[in-house]
C-alpha cells in the first residue's frame, strides 16, 4: 500500500470555499436583521390608511353632529386597524419573515399603551363634551405609539411618528373648526406620504 506524502495531498479549493463562507455570512447577517427589527410595516398598507382616512374625513366636514362626526372617525379607525392587519400579514408572508417573534412583540406592546391612553381620554373629554379637543388628543396618541414602537421597527416609522405629534400639538392651539382638517392632513396626508417612502425603501 502506497502512502501519499502530506504535502501532496489535494487543498480544498480557495474560491469555493470563499464563495461559501461568503453566502454564510450574508446569511447570518441578514438573518440577525430581520430578528432585530420588526421589519413588516407595509407602506402600501399605510397608504391605503391615508386613503381611507382622506374619505373619511370628507365625509366627517359635511356632519351637522358633533357625534356624528366622531362616530366616523370612530369607524375609519376600525378600518385602519383592519387594514394594517391584513398588509402586516401579506408582507410578512412574501417577505417569509414570521410574526411571530419578539422583536414584533415589542413593536405592538410599545404601540398599545399610548393607543389605551387615547381611547381613555377620549372617552372622558367624550362625556364632558369637549370634542373640540379630540383631533389633537388622537394625532398625539398615536404620534407617540408610532414613536415607541418605532423603536423596533425601520428608523423612517418613528419620524413618521414625530410628524404626527406636531401636527397634533398645533391642533390643539389652532381654533376648533379647524380640527377636521389637521385630522385630514395627519391620519390623511402624513399617511400617505410616509407610506410611500416606506413602500420605496422596504420593500412595499
Amino acid at each position: 500500500m502506497s502512502v501519499m506524502p502530506f504535502r501532496n495531498r489535494p487543498r480544498p479549493d480557495a474560491p469555493e470555499m470563499h464563495v461559501r463562507a461568503m453566502d454564510n455570512l450574508r446569511y447570518i447577517r441578514e438573518t440577525m436583521e430581520r430578528a432585530g427589527s420588526f421589519t413588516a410595516i407595509s407602506g402600501w398598507g399605510v397608504v391605503a390608511i391615508g386613503v381611507t382616512a382622506l374619505m373619511a374625513g370628507t365625509v366627517a366636514a359635511l356632519q351637522s353632529s358633533p357625534r356624528a362626526w366622531v362616530a366616523i372617525w370612530l369607524a375609519d379607525a376600525v378600518l385602519a386597524i383592519v387594514i394594517a392587519a391584513s398588509t402586516i400579514g401579506a408582507k410578512a408572508s412574501a417577505l417569509r419573515i414570521p410574526l411571530l417573534t419578539e422583536p414584533a412583540r415589542k413593536f405592538f406592546l410599545s404601540f398599545s399603551p399610548p393607543m389605551v391612553v387615547g381611547a381613555v381620554l377620549s372617552a372622558v373629554l367624550l362625556a364632558q363634551g369637549r370634542i373640540a379637543l379630540l383631533p389633537g388628543l388622537w394625532l398625539l396618541a398615536y404620534g407617540a405609539g408610532v414613536i415607541t414602537a418605532g423603536t423596533y421597527s425601520v428608523k423612517i416609522v418613528p419620524v413618521m411618528g414625530a410628524a404626527f405629534m406636531a401636527v397634533g400639538a398645533i391642533a390643539l392651539i389652532a381654533p376648533a373648526e379647524w380640527g377636521n382638517l389637521f385630522m385630514v392632513a395627519g391620519f390623511g396626508l402624513l399617511h400617505i406620504a410616509f407610506g410611500i417612502l416606506i413602500a420605496r425603501r422596504h420593500g412595499g
